[in-house]
């Protein structure tokens, strides 16, 4: 029986501790949104083209394409608040390739040259916020944060990741209006920002976006969907759980050749 309650006080530690530190008040995520803010007010919130020039690195590199990931990824290291389970704790010194989460290739339009080709940094529970930096990683084609902590919003540098392919920042607690950001991303096709703290209409431009895939659910959007929603491309749109008002557009009707999937469940639709 002792050694029953013995066991039972470590699980119970254990999993208190796992609770903890998946838990980020909303004073704490203020906290970090605000130091977001204030590096985006120190640097103009853009990025200078001649980074490689600027800093003193001591190290060397395969080629400068990876030296400026490395400094992205090392500003947002910077960035991080919270690791606790180590998933950033071999992003040191000149290789890249072999931080954890971080995955490279040959460039597209070099296929002799290594570069960044996508992060994934999944269910890390990571807190901190996106430095603009992140607009050097020119050559993802992937960024997957979901199941983190990060916090503030998605700078307007990502306007510089003109391949990226798939964002997925669900399941974090970003927060401020639709990002209209990712909407000068030409390449975006996959689209998840489920289960954050956005809020306000959707800009009318998302629905013109060639996007394959669209996932806004569980966060605080509202009013009517725009007219032309129906000019949308997407296999699959999920709205879900906000508060959208209104009648469901007619131009709904023109989705019929590739759309397979739409949720609108928990919203305030009528008519």
């Amino acid at each position: 029986m002792q050694a029953f309650l013995v066991l039972f006080f470590i699980i119970f530690l254990f999993s208190s501790s796992i609770s903890f530190s998946t838990a980020l008040s909303d004073a704490e995520a203020s906290l970090i949104a605000r130091r977001q803010l204030l590096t985006i007010k120190e640097n103009g919130g853009d990025l200078p083209d001649d980074v490689e020039y600027e800093m003193d690195i001591k190290v060397t590199f395969a080629n400068s394409r990876l030296r400026r990931a490395y400094i992205a990824l090392q500003a947002w290291k910077k960035a991080m608040y919270s690791d606790p389970f180590n998933t950033t704790g071999n992003w040191v010194g000149p290789e890249v390739c072999s931080y954890n989460g971080v995955f490279c290739a040959a460039a597209l339009d070099d296929p002799s040259v290594s570069v960044v080709a996508g992060v994934d940094i999944n269910e890390a529970d990571i807190a901190g916020f996106l430095p603009v930096e992140l607009g050097y990683l020119t050559d993802i084609a992937l960024f997957h944060i979901n199941s983190n902590r990060f916090c503030g919003i998605i700078p307007e540098s990502f306007s510089k990741l003109t391949i990226l392919h798939e964002l997925d920042v669900s399941n974090n607690r970003f927060v401020g209006p639709f990002p209209k950001v990712v909407l000068s991303i030409p390449s975006l096709k996959y689209l998840d920002l489920r289960f954050n703290d956005f809020e306000g209409k959707l800009p009318p431009a998302l629905f013109d976006k060639d996007l394959d895939a669209l996932f806004l659910n569980d966060n605080r959007f509202y009013s009517n969907l725009p007219e032309n929603f129906g000019n949308s491309p997407v296999s699959i749109v999920v709205l879900a759980n906000n508060k959208f008002s209104g009648c469901i557009p007619k131009s709904i009707g023109k989705m019929g050749n590739t759309l397979n999937e739409i949720n609108l469940l928990n919203n305030e639709f009528s008519g």
